[in-house]
């Protein structure tokens, strides 16, 4: 879809537009259409009022004084003579525009009949619609002989009808940004208060004004601030009782275990020391990536410079390609630990770990191929989920726990920003990840 009609105000004022539009037009149709209807028939009438006149006029005087009273009240359109016999050659191009001014006629001229009007082509210009001959018999029957032009009702530019249409058109508009930037402001500012409420431990509080629907929105939007805050404040407590009361057994094991000879203590201590990850990993997973770290800038390729710095001096192969600084806003732990795992699932399940960093328009994106044998296409969204494994064994040998992917999304999520696996059409995986970049000004 085209991005600037990506908004509920910019939709809203093309679907009001072409609603206007549309009625406009039909409207101007309708109203044209039964203008010139109107004006035709009073056109009309005009017409055979005026050629009534004349022949009553005509009618009035004696023989010798008619064809001087008709030349005299000819004009305009309107030509007139007098004759003995009739001139108008009934039918021929066009008779048929002139069939209403024969309804007029008689309707205003209440002692004529069909036979005494006859209207047709003038014999010497029967090629032009627009020019007709009509012939009026008198009391005496003598004719007056009328050529008319056809009057033409249709208004002569519609230039101002297109301009008024446009400006209605353009006060829509207006009006419509206006009304629905009113409307879709409470909207952006629950998206604003979302925003906060994940960046900081303090309340956003959303002002509860406005119409009834967003009232009540407001209203529960700040119930659920309050109901989250108290729900994560609770995992919080009972995530450090947790941590307390378990790894207090364990430290004493571990102590008690080293003064047992090195052969029996030798596999109590690594039982215990997996406990110890499994659990900080749990613990890790259960308590989110947030830490009550604040948002800061970072410059993300020098964080994945130093983890594949890491993994090589422990004899791994790893290599970053970047062109430059890649910052963004997040927070730097949470976002090692989700690269650390990341990382190292690629060393460990491909045995190397190629990562590239690049900024793509608005965007960072970070990759990491590996050379391994890949995850098959209907399992890998089920590795997004805590502890999942394709090796389903909890074997330190095979693998963790199966929260390293599960914890690394979630963090990616928080800044904002996406993750995804795929594998890679000549061997091997590809995780990528999208993340907001901030802009740098000039130093």
């Amino acid at each position: 879809m085209i991005r600037w009609l990506d908004t509920l105000a910019a939709r809203t004022v093309l679907l009001m537009l072409i609603g206007v539009g549309i009625v406009h037009v039909a409207s101007l149709y309708a109203y044209q259409h039964a203008l010139d209807r109107e004006m035709s028939l009073a056109n009309e009438s005009r017409l055979a009022d005026r050629l009534l006149t004349i022949r009553r006029s005509v009618m009035r005087v004696a023989l010798d004084e008619r064809e001087s009273v008709a030349h005299e009240l000819s004009g305009g359109p309107v030509e007139a003579h007098w004759s003995e016999t009739e001139r108008a050659r009934p039918g021929g191009p066009g008779s048929d525009i002139w069939q209403g001014l024969r309804a007029r006629l008689r309707e205003l001229g209440t002692d004529l009949t069909d036979e005494d009007i006859l209207i047709g082509s003038n014999r010497k210009s029967d090629e032009d619609p627009h020019l007709a001959l009509i012939s009026l018999r008198l009391p005496d029957d003598s004719w007056v002989n009328v050529t008319v032009f056809a009057p033409d009702a249709r208004p002569q530019s519609s230039h101002g009808t297109w301009v008024s249409t446009s400006l209605m058109a353009l006060g829509v508009a207006v009006i419509s940004v206006l009304v629905i930037g009113w409307m879709t402001t409470p909207l952006r500012r629950f998206a604003s208060a979302a925003r906060q409420l994940y960046h900081g431990t303090d309340r956003v509080e959303v002002p509860e004004t406005g119409p009834q629907e967003i009232r009540d929105v407001a209203i529960a939007f700040n119930e659920m601030q309050m109901r989250i805050r108290k729900l994560v404040a609770t995992r919080t407590q009972t995530l450090a009782a947790v941590s307390h009361d378990l790894k207090t057994p364990l430290t004493r094991m571990r102590l008690r275990a080293e003064a047992l000879s090195p052969a029996q203590a030798a596999g109590l201590i690594t039982d215990i020391r997996d406990m110890e990850r499994m659990l900080d990993q749990t613990l890790a997973h259960l308590r989110g990536e947030r830490q009550d770290e604040e948002l800061r800038p970072l410059d993300l390729a020098a964080m994945l410079a130093t983890l594949a710095d890491e993994a090589t001096d422990h004899g791994e192969s790893a290599a970053l390609e970047t062109h430059g600084p890649a910052v963004i806003e997040g927070r730097p732990l949470a976002l090692k630990r989700a690269f650390r795992n990341l990382i190292d699932n690629a060393l460990k399940y491909g045995r190397s770990a190629r990562i590239a960093c690049r900024v793509e328009g608005e965007a960072l994106v970070v990759t990491i191929t590996d050379e391994g044998p890949g995850i098959p296409e209907a399992r890998i969204e089920e590795m997004f989920e805590p502890f999942t494994r394709l090796e389903t064994s909890r074997s330190q040998e095979t693998g963790g726990f199966g929260l390293g992917l599960s914890i690394a999304r979630d963090v990616i999520h928080g800044h904002g920003g996406r993750i995804s696996l795929t594998n890679r059409p000549g061997g091997g995986f590809i995780v990528t990840v999208s993340l907001p970049a901030m802009a740098v000004g000039p130093a």
